[in-house]
């Protein structure tokens, strides 16, 4: 793990395409803004587990057949 010490409005590069700017420090909270191409998904840790848990469950589901005819229904 990189550990870099920023002041507000400075940045950090990496690679070519993103860019993290520390856009504020307010108590223990750190505002940072990202900038990344469209086709790079930026997610809080906590929604990122969140979305794996749930692809994970999807997964495992096993479909009935009600629920596949409903789908081809449409």
């Amino acid at each position: 793990m990189l550990i870099l010490s920023r002041k507000v409005d400075e940045k950090i590069k990496i690679g070519n395409d993103i860019t993290i700017t520390l856009i504020g420090i307010s108590g223990d909270q750190v505002k940072i803004g990202v900038e990344a191409p469209k086709s790079i998904k930026v997610f809080r840790q906590e929604v990122f587990n969140d979305i794996q848990r749930q692809n994970k469950t999807a997964a495992a589901a096993t479909p009935s057949l009600e629920a596949l005819s409903k789908l081809l229904s449409n």
